[in-house]
């Protein structure tokens, strides 16, 4: 049950099916027995901080949405005691027969991307999505809905580690790995650990409206929509040198990005013909010279922003962009948010920067005329 000290606080565990009510100074358990049941699966290996969010949202005690919030429960999909990222184990209250009953069905996480997903899970996933269940994957949890069929034909996302493993198990998947969550029907997939955040509470929003979604969010100090997507948090790709002939002139570019790169100089440095050199530059790079222009030059830019010390003016100048207006497209297009809101979120205080490594202009032959 939950105890409520003073009217306000609660400590204690909330079990399946009640819902705590608060009135003034009063203690009161209220069955919740009309809101959607949303059943988060446990397996051995269980990914603690996806199962958490899960359990955050939909299992919290949240007196100030009435007797039709959710109800909550987790269920085992496989036998015995679960060991769970963190060094604990799992005693499951339910086996995987709730799932037949449930109305949200939520994949937090999967052992791995090569880990086979059983039949019977896959089985019971694809009845529930026919009666009309909402399912719902974290992170590599995608692996589980992919391998259901129930994504074929559609566009999901997971982390952008996994992008590449999920696009080669699944072919049949359009990935993307770009957004934080996407849905296909009543098919729903977000990208790695936090950004299943956004998508529990878009199910939230869509649900129980906007209000509703905005008080979980403030309880979760967290903005109740997140600009941007995966892209801000990607490395930076590494070329694959197996054409010698590329790679001196990859390193080249990468030194003297604020210099004009046309694709006739390009092949030229190569000493290949124009046709030559854009065949052998994408099977190096795995993208068109251009479109990998465009992305160094926009890493670069973000590795400058996040040291601080430089304008977005002068950002754009050393990275070749010319000025901050091209800067601020690019960036939008390719990252999602404004130069100066990735500013505001990555870029480290002052005591932490040290001494942070400019190119000279010598270095950027496009300065030198300044």
């Amino acid at each position: 049950m939950v105890i409520l000290l003073d009217g306000r606080h609660h400590v204690g565990l909330a079990k399946l099916g009640l819902q705590l009510a608060e009135t003034t100074g009063i203690v009161k358990i209220v069955p919740n027995t009309t809101g959607p049941l949303a059943v988060a699966l446990l397996y051995d290996g269980l990914c603690t901080f996806e199962f958490g969010i899960v359990a955050e949202v939909f299992g919290l005690p949240r007196p100030e949405m009435g007797e039709a919030w959710y109800r909550f429960a987790s269920c085992a999909v496989e036998g015995g005691p679960l060991r769970a990222h963190g060094g604990f184990t799992l005693t499951p209250d339910h086996g995987i027969e709730l799932i037949d009953c449930a109305d949200i069905i939520v994949v937090p996480g999967w052992k791995g991307s090569d880990e086979a997903v059983p039949e019977d899970l896959c089985h019971r996933l694809r009845e529930a999505h026919e009666r009309g269940a909402r399912l719902v994957s974290i992170c590599s949890g995608a692996f589980v809905l992919a391998a259901t069929g129930l994504l074929d034909g559609g566009t999901a996302t997971t982390h952008w580690r996994y992008a590449k493993a999920l696009r080669d198990a699944h072919p049949k998947v359009a990935v993307d790995r770009s957004s934080l969550y996407r849905s296909y029907g009543r098919v729903f997939t977000s990208a790695g650990s936090a950004a299943g955040l956004d998508l529990l509470i878009e199910i939230v929003r869509q649900d129980y409206g906007p209000e509703a979604a905005n008080s979980v969010a403030r309880r979760l100090v967290m903005p109740a929509h997140r600009t941007g997507g995966q892209a801000q948090f990607l490395e930076r790709p590494v070329p694959v040198r197996r054409h010698n002939e590329v790679a001196p002139l990859i390193d080249r570019m990468r030194a003297e990005l604020g210099a004009p790169w046309p694709l006739t100089r390009m092949a030229e440095a190569c000493r290949m013909s124009l046709r030559t050199f854009m065949r052998r530059f994408n099977e190096a790079t795995g993208a068109p010279p251009g479109e990998w222009l465009a992305a160094e030059r926009i890493e670069e830019a973000k590795r400058l922003l996040a040291a601080g010390r430089l304008s977005v003016d002068e950002i754009a100048v050393f990275v070749g962009l010319g000025g901050a207006d091209t800067l601020r497209h690019h960036f939008r297009k390719r990252i999602g948010i404004s130069p100066g809101e990735f500013r505001t979120r990555f870029s480290r205080p002052e005591s932490a920067r040290g001494d942070v490594s400019v190119p000279s202009a010598c270095e950027h032959p496009a300065l030198c005329s300044q």
